[in-house]
């Protein structure tokens, strides 16, 4: 399991390696993504709070990311945060999200990527539930939900 100390040392220390690899031109995204996914997993947008239905929704099925489709979490996982984005507190695996220091806006945060396309996904926060601690923070735009 995944810890706050491991999101830091990863952070700033060096990243799993990546399952696999996907690289795409800016038009090949912008051709496969809506403007708003394309905005935040390719630019590092974050959408507004509550302006998606998969906050409240907690039925069973795995999230992948939007961009090449790798698995990222478990509905298991998944937890009513209160913060308008949906949020878990485990990848489905530690090599499947990668980890930035991110310095944007006034604040130090850590970033989430995929590690498989570099997406960006959101941001992980060490105020979390048991027995992890973390709170991955995501926009639901970079995310699809399967079965």
């Amino acid at each position: 399991m995944i810890n706050w100390k491991e999101v830091l040392r990863l952070a700033r220390s060096g990243n799993h390696p990546a399952p696999r690899t996907v690289k795409k031109s800016e038009a090949e995204w912008r051709a496969q993504l809506t403007p708003l996914a394309f905005e935040v997993t390719r630019k590092h947008g974050t959408e507004r709070a509550f302006s998606s239905e998969m906050c409240s929704l907690f039925e069973p099925g795995r999230y992948r990311c939007v961009c090449c489709q790798t698995l990222l979490f478990d509905a298991e996982t998944k937890f009513d945060s209160g913060t308008g984005w949906p949020s878990f507190t485990q990848p489905v695996a530690p090599e499947v999200i990668a980890y930035r220091v991110d310095e944007s806006y006034g604040m130090v945060r850590v970033e989430t990527v995929c590690n498989v396309c570099e997406a960006h996904l959101g941001h992980v926060f060490p105020d979390g539930p048991a027995p992890s601690g973390l709170r991955y923070c995501m926009n639901a735009v970079a995310l699809e939900k399967v079965v």
